[in-house]
């Protein structure tokens, strides 16, 4: 008879389904899982807001400087301007360029021709198209893992909130709807969270990499098309 009561009056104490209630009663195992993939959620939206600016940055300075590049000015006024201290990827690719073109005059005079100008030159851009891309890739990973194994994660605060809610339900002898669902709903709102930060980081995760995917072959075509105009002034000038 005490066990009965005693389950009844845990009943409604137990009973509080809305989200604060729900993390307040559950196991302290499944709320260190929650409170990981709430920190995980927001670190991802963290990361998606600071991914999309920068490259929306990169793209608005990308097609002011073509526009600059294309008008037909001094290549030289145009390093100085922004190749010698670049704030963006393309201009860092012009200023690579430049510096390796300008070495290579010195060093070759004449016989600029016959010096390899134009492997250099397009080496230097590679790299620096290589670490500009590194740049803007910093954490893309992360979104990746957590869009990968946040379910998981979360599957796992809910296996441990259902063994620890039987556990408690066992030890009750009571198997009332009102004593079973608390434990449940606890248990099932890990992999809910589990959810909330996974769909969110793989959207972004493929939204993001295929932006970065075309930013990056625009500024191999920019490479391209500098190398061969570097090339022709050396070929003119030898």
């Amino acid at each position: 008879m005490d066990r009965t009561v005693d389950a009844v009056n845990l009943a409604p104490a137990a009973g509080d389904l809305s989200v604060v209630g729900l993390f307040l009663q559950a196991d302290i195992v499944v709320k260190i899982v929650m409170i990981a993939l709430l920190m995980a959620s927001v670190w991802v939206w963290a990361i998606v807001f600071e991914k999309t600016t920068s490259l929306r940055r990169a793209q608005k300075a990308a097609d002011g400087f073509e526009d600059r590049f294309w008008s037909g000015g001094s290549l030289d006024d145009l390093y100085e301007e922004e190749g010698a201290k670049p704030d963006h990827p393309m201009a860092a690719v012009f200023g690579a360029a430049m510096n390796e073109w300008r070495r290579s005059l010195r060093a070759a005079g004449a016989d600029i021709a016959r010096s390899g100008v134009r492997d250099r030159v397009e080496r230097a851009m590679s790299v620096t198209i290589q670490r500009e891309m590194e740049r803007l890739e910093k954490w893309m990973i992360f979104l990746a893992s957590v869009g990968s194994t946040a379910p998981f994660i979360g599957l796992f605060g809910t296996v441990w909130g259902i063994m620890h809610s039987f556990s408690a339900i066992a030890a009750m002898h009571n198997t009332n709807l009102a004593v079973v669902a608390p434990g449940i709903a606890e248990a099932l709102f890990a992999t809910a969270i589990g959810l909330v930060a996974a769909i969110p980081a793989v959207l972004a995760y493929n939204k993001i990499s295929t932006d970065l995917g075309r930013f990056a072959s625009r500024l191999e075509g920019f490479g391209t098309e500098f190398g061969a105009i570097l090339s022709r002034q050396s070929e003119e000038q030898a």
